[in-house]
């Protein structure tokens, strides 16, 4: 199956997030900007060329159980991640 990361998906409230556009010295500040100005239930659509793994662990440490994580693909050179904040 194939994904997107370009285009919202699904019902409102998903916002894609591609990664792979942003400079690697901004992208941990604009992932948790982005992160952090979404409303309770809105998701957003992560996109990167590889599994953030260090960056996940900072967000369950930064956000804790507020963001839920639950991948869409896992294909190498695209991976997507949708972030769900909790209500």
């Amino acid at each position: 199956m194939s994904h997107d990361c370009s285009q919202p998906t699904g019902p409102d409230g998903i916002y894609p997030f591609d990664a792979r556009g942003v400079a690697k010295r901004f992208r941990h500040a604009a992932i948790f900007g982005a992160l952090d100005s979404l409303n309770p239930g809105e998701v957003m659509r992560f996109c990167n060329d590889h599994d953030p793994l260090p960056l996940l662990n900072q967000i369950a440490q930064f956000f804790g159980p507020r963001v839920k994580v639950a991948y869409v693909s896992r294909q190498p050179g695209q991976v997507i991640i949708d972030f769900l904040v909790a209500a």
